[in-house]
């Protein structure tokens, strides 16, 4: 079994978004669990910085070689800053999705959705289900 680099101060959603959080402002990426599931990323798709998003609802669609996935928000708010750099290269997902990886800053409506996310003990044993 692959073994994930999982931060144990992270957030996590069933979808596989990883989500850290300093203060209100939640940056949101991928886990290299969904990174693997999906394998090579070839293209993203993120919203304009302004946006609002809601937390479970879409907020992006990731494609890779094998799928096409939608990104789910894990707090609802405002997108405050996208990471530019997926755009002109994707595969910077494949090499590190976990920190060169991030892809949206949202500015957090309430502290209370955090209490819907999964911490690193639990999101691990998802993955550990995942793979049997």
């Amino acid at each position: 079994m692959a073994t994930y680099h999982i931060p144990e101060d992270y957030y996590y959603t069933k979808d596989h978004e990883w989500a850290q959080v300093d203060e209100n402002i939640v940056t949101v990426g991928i886990t290299e669990f969904a990174q693997n599931s999906l394998g090579e990323v070839v293209y993203v798709e993120l919203p304009e910085e302004g946006q609002k998003v809601s937390q479970g609802e879409p907020f992006g669609v990731v494609e890779s070689v094998k799928a096409v996935s939608d990104l789910y928000a894990p707090v609802s708010g405002t997108v405050i800053e996208i990471n530019q750099s997926l755009n002109d290269d994707p595969a910077v997902l494949n090499d590190d999705p976990i920190n060169q990886g991030w892809m949206i800053r949202i500015e957090m409506d309430t502290e209370k959705e955090l209490a819907n996310l999964m911490r690193a003990p639990d999101y691990k044993k998802l993955i550990a289900e995942a793979n049997k």
